[in-house]
């Protein structure tokens, strides 16, 4: 049987995530790197190897959206930042990602869309519609949401003889995030406690919309009616000066903060997602260590727990890449992770 030929893949956005996936596509031989879209106008125009590191590949990055428009590809990384952290609205990457559907190119995007069904018949519809026209697939991923607050809480119901509550927790430590704009101007590290809701208002809505997606979808998968997803954050205040890698963070402003989203059925929570994010580990004791747990109330009763993962940005792309295959041979439609077959790492094995 002649070989495959490689699967052609543009990367659009080359941030923290965006940069972990272009590396992979580039190095693994069932891939064929098709373009780059930046957004940095100082890297337009380098060769996609040397932004990651890597031999020059004769793909050079730019900042033109038409151009990639029209570049033939099987699939596209599309890996902005959603356009909520800047004040936009969620339509905004709707019309992105249906506009490259309806090119005929399969899209996998970290910006949301693990369930689109959350914002109504309208919006997938317009999926949909984009979907038929281009014969494609879109496919909504990341690491949490995408998996730690999805596909392991399912695959662990599996054991449940009775299932009462889901309980999510992750606890990241940002210490070494390399991005100003996401640790200090969306997170709101740094800020004042006057500046600081002001400051997270778009963080908020994005963080509201990912994980009601996550928890809407969980439910729906178990059969579970979800009356509400309900919000509440909170905040932790430095008590000394210390510098992390995107800034200072001075005495009395914003240190961590803690974001929980709750599911519920007539006034209970069914599931419950809490995320930590801490500016220092090490400088902040309150709130849980860095690291996620999934906790299973009903019979029987356990908890996983994951004491540390490293290049947790690098998960979240590789969950991305590993997810291709899978969905360029998809049905063309809007596809869940209940939708696809399981996503593994066997692209990803190096024994050599």
């Amino acid at each position: 049987m002649p070989a495959q030929p490689p699967l052609r893949v543009i990367q659009w956005a080359t941030g923290a995530v965006g940069s972990y996936a272009l590396h992979s596509v580039i190095t693994r031989p069932e891939f064929e790197l098709a373009g780059v879209l930046v957004y940095d106008p100082d890297k337009a125009g380098l060769d996609a190897g040397g932004l990651v590191g890597l031999p020059e590949t004769g793909v050079p990055c730019v900042d033109d959206v038409d151009l990639i428009m029209a570049t033939e590809a099987d699939c596209v990384l599309h890996m902005p930042l959603p356009a909520a952290y800047f004040g936009g609205h969620y339509a905004t990457d709707l019309r992105t990602v249906c506009a490259l559907l309806a090119s005929g190119k399969n899209v996998i995007t970290t910006t949301g869309f693990i369930h689109p069904k959350v914002y109504g018949p309208a919006v997938v519809g317009q999926l949909e519609d984009a979907c038929r026209a281009g014969g494609t697939s879109v496919y909504g991923t990341g690491i949490n949401p995408g998996f730690m607050s999805d596909l392991l809480p399912l695959a662990l119901s599996g054991l449940s003889a009775r299932l009462d509550h889901i309980y999510v927790r992750e606890s990241s430590d940002y210490v070494g995030h390399p991005s100003r704009q996401i640790v200090m101007d969306l997170i709101g590290f740094g800020r004042v406690p006057r500046d600081y809701a002001q400051t997270v208002r778009p963080f908020r809505a994005v963080q509201r919309a990912l994980f009601s997606e996550s928890v809407q979808l969980v439910a729906e998968a178990l059969g579970v009616e979800l009356d509400q997803v309900e919000e509440t954050d909170d905040y932790e205040l430095a008590t000394e000066e210390f510098e992390i890698k995107a800034g200072v963070v001075r005495q009395g402003t914003v240190c961590a903060s803690r974001w929980i989203f709750s599911g519920l059925v007539r006034g209970r929570p069914f599931m419950t997602v809490e995320c930590v994010h801490k500016s220092d580990a090490a400088k902040v004791r309150r709130w849980p260590a860095p690291g996620f747990a999934i906790h299973i109330e009903g019979r029987p009763q356990f908890t996983l727990t994951i004491d540390e993962l490293s290049h947790g940005l690098a998960g979240a792309a590789a969950h991305a890449v590993n997810a291709i295959p899978a969905v360029c041979a998809a049905p063309a439609g809007v596809r869940t992770l209940l939708d696809l077959p399981l996503i593994t790492g066997r692209g990803a094995i190096r024994l050599s």
